[in-house]
């Protein structure tokens, strides 16, 4: 069970923590003093973080991992900016390893993502092995493949592609990958070093979301690294349509696959940015 302790002889009232918690936790009672009720408490730690007498004692929270930091020292928006426009899916990998140091930093960055209701239900998995690398791509070529020879068999075809005209120019991509494939050429992972994986349980709601702002936390820190990396989207797209969840077992976990990133030590380096088309935005003041 949560227990919060609020220490009315530091405490300067300033009700940050009152504003601050999504819960709404705490409460200016009738002596002016701070309560709080910790039963709905989502351990988020936003009252730990704000309080600037360091008066809220959290259970959750004991001092250890409670850090102090100055502001000064974070990237400033212009360099944050430039991050963000310099970062593309690099593609082209060497075959330099990835240093250990780094793969654990973007797997912090990942874990430190945001998630619905503070549930932290995403959970990763690493694959450095070339082999299961490679059976991860041969799995999502084959998932392809199977369902290629459904849809493109003309009983089938007269019937869907007046349904779904977009899903059908997949096809010609999913021939070549297998053909690629079969020359030892993979087009799924490209000869990536590394990949992460991050799924959820089935049941989890906010599932794709949460996966999806952990994998954007581990690109940014890639870039910021310096290690290429591009969306596994092929790999997650393949795992979701495969009912025998080959490559979830594959990989020894139960659940969804909701992101991956693919990541490899760059052939070189991208030195200029490319601007994006005009951004579509609709205001309402």
């Amino acid at each position: 069970m949560t227990n919060i302790h609020i220490n009315h002889e530091t405490c300067i009232r300033c009700k940050k923590c009152v504003r601050i918690c999504p819960s709404a936790l705490f409460t200016l009672n009738a002596e002016k003093q701070i309560e709080v009720c910790a039963d709905s408490c989502i351990a988020c730690g936003h009252c730990v973080a704000i309080c600037p007498t360091n008066s809220i004692s959290h259970s959750e929270f004991p001092e250890d991992k409670v850090h102090s930091f100055d502001r000064s020292q974070l990237p400033n928006a212009d360099q944050v900016e430039l991050l963000i426009k310099s970062r593309r899916s690099n593609r082209a990998f060497s075959k330099e390893r990835i240093p250990e140091e780094l793969l654990q930093r973007i797997v912090e960055a990942a874990h430190r993502a945001p998630t619905a209701t503070n549930a932290q239900e995403v959970k990763m998995v690493m694959v450095t092995n070339p082999e299961v690398l490679t059976a991860i791509s041969r799995l999502t070529i084959g998932t392809f493949m199977s369902i290629v020879n459904i849809v493109d068999n003309p009983l089938v075809k007269w019937i869907l592609k007046p349904m779904m005209p977009s899903g059908y120019r997949y096809i010609p991509v999913f021939r070549q990958l297998n053909d690629e494939f079969e020359k030892g050429n993979d087009g799924i992972l490209r000869g990536a070093t590394a990949a992460i994986f991050f799924y959820t349980e089935k049941k989890a709601r906010f599932g794709c979301q949460d996966c999806n702002l952990a994998y954007q936390n581990a690109s940014l820190m890639a870039e910021a690294e310096g290690v290429a990396h591009f969306y596994t989207g092929f790999v997650c797209s393949a795992a979701g349509m495969d009912r025998q969840n080959k490559v979830q077992k594959l990989l020894g976990i139960e659940g969804k696959i909701h992101a991956g990133i693919a990541l490899g030590m760059p052939s070189f380096r991208f030195d200029k940015y490319i601007d994006k088309k005009e951004v579509s935005l609709i205001r309402i003041d």
